[in-house]
C-alpha cells in the first residue's frame, strides 16, 4: 500500500480478530515510530508492548474509552521519557508524530489501531504508571490498541477548503 492510500484509508478500528500479532509486524509498527522527526532528534519516547490478557483487560479498568481492548490481541503504550528530552515539553509532540507513524505503518501491513489519549488526564496517567510501575520521569502519553481488523471502515473525505487561509489569518 502506498503512503497516500495508507493516510487515506486509516480508520479507527475498534472490532479485532482473536490471532496475535506476529514479532515482525510488532517490529514494523515500531521501526516506523521511531522513524518519525523529533525535536532535536532527541527520540525521547519508550514503547510498552502489552500482550498479556490480563494487563490489556485491565487497562479498560483504567481508560474509559479502550473497551475495544478486550478483543484486541495488543497493544503499545507510548511513553515519553524526559531524561530522555532535549527541549522539554516537546516529548508530547514527538511521542504524537511516533504515533502517527505508528498508525500509517501498521495500516500499510494490513493491521488496525485506535489511538486512545492518555496525557493530559491525570487520572489516566496516574493509572497506567501505576499498573505497568513507570518511574516518574516516564510519562504515558498515549495507547494505541492494535490488532487485525474484524472490520472494515472506507475512505473518507475530511479535506476542507474552510480551514486554510493564505498569507493572512482570515478565519474566526
Amino acid at each position: 500500500m502506498d503512503t497516500l492510500e495508507a493516510i487515506h484509508t486509516r480508520r479507527s478500528i475498534r472490532k479485532y480478530e482473536p490471532t496475535p500479532l506476529s514479532r515482525e509486524e510488532i517490529e514494523t509498527v515500531l521501526r516506523a515510530a521511531m522513524a518519525a522527526p523529533s525535536a532535536g532528534n532527541a527520540q525521547p519516547w519508550r514503547f510498552l508492548v502489552v500482550t498479556d490478557r490480563a494487563l490489556l483487560d485491565a487497562i479498560s479498568d483504567i481508560h474509559p474509552y479502550v473497551g475495544m481492548v478486550k478483543t484486541a490481541p495488543a497493544g503499545i503504550l507510548v511513553l515519553g521519557d524526559t531524561l530522555l528530552e532535549k527541549f522539554p515539553g516537546y516529548w508530547v509532540l514527538d511521542c504524537a508524530a511516533a504515533i502517527q507513524n505508528m498508525l500509517l505503518a501498521a495500516r500499510a501491513i494490513g493491521l488496525g489501531t485506535v489511538w486512545t489519549g492518555v496525557y493530559p488526564k491525570p487520572d489516566r496517567v496516574e493509572g497506567f504508571s501505576r499498573l505497568f510501575s513507570l518511574p516518574g520521569h516516564v510519562i504515558p502519553h498515549s495507547f494505541v490498541v492494535v490488532g487485525h481488523p474484524a472490520q472494515e471502515a472506507g475512505p473518507v473525505d475530511r479535506f476542507n477548503p474552510s480551514r486554510i487561509d493564505e498569507n493572512i489569518f482570515v478565519g474566526k
